[in-house]
């Protein structure tokens, strides 16, 4: 699915319609920033959503776990509409290292 301008309504039944192993990935597109501005959810095998944002470069990926849909939802509306205070409801990890030798997104942190 692709949203030009991504809602509360459409976050939200995205995010419900995860699947075990299903991701979504809310990205912004800036002709004036450089680099890669995104925010991913995977509903993961335990049924865990995990979720990662990169601020353009790769030294600057976290990523951090919850049981919380909710908490889910808001963290990607709020990263979408711009909020400075969207990620302060989790304890986040940078996953910089996992990229340094070319391996993917959503690395795993068990």
């Amino acid at each position: 699915m692709v949203a030009r301008r991504p809602t509360k309504p459409k976050i939200s039944a995205a995010i419900a319609n995860l699947q075990r192993g299903d991701s979504l990935i809310v990205e912004r597109v800036a002709e004036e920033e450089s680099g890669d501005w995104y925010v991913q959810v995977l509903m993961r095998e335990d049924n865990t959503f995990q979720l990662e944002y990169r601020d353009g470069a790769p030294t600057e990926h976290f990523q951090t776990r919850t049981l919380a849909r909710e908490k889910v939802v808001a963290a990607v509306l709020g990263w979408a509409k711009g909020e400075p205070d969207w990620k302060d409801h989790f304890m986040w990890n940078r996953i910089a290292s996992y990229f340094e030798d070319g391996a993917g997104s959503f690395a795993a942190l068990d």
